[in-house]
């Protein structure tokens, strides 16, 4: 559990970071932990306060998986109903879907059953709501990783938790079969950095609690959004000129940036290529 700013932790897990708000209404978490983790997460979360979980955030299908498992493992007698939030298009696709809907590229899957509730869905552009002593708005990514990630600003605390949107040391997932797109991640990185203010020397200021990896601010962040849009240039440069995937492929337009970006956890070089060249195709 790594303290952040003011009322905003992050707890760290195998299968990714769980940003955490308290206060007197009671713990609010963006995104699950995985399935396993769910129990010593609702005890490490006992450190912090002595209430029930107020409000689960869920940034995107992808990280669905944990929910059913942590709704059970805080489950008392008496205790109120979590509310579960989400943009409308992941309870469509975990509806339409059923358990696949929680694959991401690359066996990327967190859980091998993804169980309901999302009892809380938005489809405006933002929801705000007021919890903890601080204004919490909630902002839809459209066509980013998927079609329906989310950012959330804790405002007083001056931190953003962006789920799958960024992570500092690998290449981004784009779910182009669930309405990802690479213009669309580049557009959600921009709204990120609209949000963001850095201190002395851009360090610091506003914190950004990525899904994996480590805390981050401002500036990383802008060389995240900038790798982006570089290997989405060149590859659509070369689309232009009527490469074919393959091709692309064997260009290698990631290859300066692969020893920074190229680790696990993330897509791969030629995921990554694949992905951003069928969504500039569409």
């Amino acid at each position: 559990m790594l303290p952040v700013q003011r009322a905003v932790s992050m707890l760290v897990t195998s299968g990714g970071n769980v940003a955490v708000q308290v206060g007197d209404d009671g713990p609010l978490l963006v995104d699950a932990p995985p399935a396993p983790q769910a129990a010593a997460v609702v005890a490490a979360l006992r450190a912090l306060s002595p209430k029930p979980i107020h409000t689960l955030i869920t940034t995107n299908l992808h990280n669905a998986a944990g929910n059913a498992a942590l709704l059970q493992a805080r489950a008392a007698p008496g205790a109120p109903a979590i509310r579960v939030i989400a943009h409308e298009n992941v309870l469509d696709r975990l509806v339409a879907e059923g358990p696949s809907a929680g694959a991401a590229p690359g066996g990327l899957r967190l859980n091998a059953v993804i169980e309901l509730p999302i009892n809380n869905t938005y489809f405006m552009p933002r929801r705000d709501f007021y919890l903890n002593g601080e204004a919490v708005i909630v902002y839809h990514a459209p066509a980013a990783n998927t079609d329906g990630d989310s950012i959330v600003h804790f405002r007083g605390s001056d931190v953003v938790a962006v789920g799958d949107l960024f992570n500092p040391d690998v290449y981004p997932v784009i779910d182009v079969e669930r309405g990802g797109s690479v213009n669309g991640l580049v557009a959600a990185l921009n709204r990120i950095l609209e949000i963001t203010v850095p201190a002395k020397f851009q360090e610091a200021g506003t914190y950004v609690i990525p899904r994996r990896g480590r805390l981050s601010d401002e500036a990383e962040v802008v060389e995240f959004r900038d790798m982006v849009t570089i290997v989405r240039d060149r590859v659509r440069d070369l689309i232009a000129k009527g490469r074919t995937l393959a091709q692309v492929q064997a260009a290698r337009p990631t290859l300066d940036y692969d020893p920074e970006y190229g680790g696990t956890g993330g897509s791969s070089p030629e995921r990554f290529v694949d992905s951003v060249f069928r969504s500039l195709s569409k």
